[in-house]
């Protein structure tokens, strides 16, 4: 029964963290936590290390396919992804210098707000109006952004890959693949850098779940990826919207009950 228990639970957290992670560059962790802390009764801090774990390979074949499609701007995605891991330490540490904030629902109803976001005012520039802007000028950008979401992230943190997908089409003016295919490339460093990090403070994880959860998280990745690249602008903004706002509202009923 318990097996029983533990393949569904890990089915669905891995569908709706794969679906989030290939159409919107979304963390595993703001679903697959919640999951297996209220159903499967983990610990915390080994739930999110399962879930960023299960972010490394979801990101990764995303940020391929995206890449392969030409929806990937590895450049400006480095510049960036430097720019977070350095200022997210330094955003962890400034956070440790002050009172504690409670700030556990920020990437959550960030989830939320972005999908309705994307369903009401859709994003629609386009790569000729990308290549308008000189790369100086966007490797600058690029790392003032990276700063700003690494400190927040560090400071509060949650809500790196829905802001990071929030920058990258609203400040820096991404057509919506690209800046999905970037922020997914960023994400599968962060996402391995994060889950090493939590395996080495909180010891080895419930394999059972792990192996679980990397695997259905990958599947979905994998589907949800191939069928973004395929969709027009239209239809992609309009599916974006829909998932994101319905595993906001999921993982906002979870976190009450966790």
């Amino acid at each position: 029964m318990k097996i029983l228990l533990t393949f569904f639970v890990t089915f669905f957290a891995g569908m709706g963290a794969g679906l989030g992670t290939g159409f919107a560059g979304m963390s595993a962790a703001a679903v697959i936590s919640p999951m297996l802390i209220t159903f499967l009764g983990m610990e915390p801090y080994m739930a999110v290390g399962i879930a960023l774990s299960s972010d490394v390979l979801a990101s990764a074949v995303s940020a391929y396919t995206y890449k392969k499609n030409g929806n990937l701007d590895v450049k400006n995605g480095l510049i960036m992804m430097v720019s977070v891991l350095v200022f997210t330490v330094v955003g962890s540490w400034i956070s440790s210098l002050v009172p504690s904030t409670t700030m556990g629902t920020f990437s959550v109803f960030m989830t939320f707000l972005l999908g309705i976001k994307f369903i009401v005012r859709p994003v629609m520039t386009t790569k000729e109006a990308m290549q308008g802007v000189s790369a100086k000028k966007r490797a600058i950008q690029s790392m003032v952004c990276g700063i700003f979401i690494g400190f927040i992230c560090g400071f509060v943190g949650a809500g790196g890959g829905m802001m990071m997908l929030l920058i990258l089409t609203s400040v820096l003016g991404y057509e919506l693949k690209t800046a999905v295919g970037t922020s997914v490339f960023i994400m599968a460093f962060t996402a391995f850098t994060g889950a090493v990090s939590h395996f080495a403070i909180g010891g080895t994880p419930d394999w059972t779940v792990w192996i679980l959860c990397v695997i259905f998280t990958l599947l979905w990745a994998r589907i949800a990826a191939v069928f973004a690249n395929k969709a027009t602008p239209k239809t992609l903004n309009r599916v974006t919207g829909v998932i994101l706002v319905i595993l906001g509202s999921v993982v906002m009923a979870f976190s009450m009950f966790a």
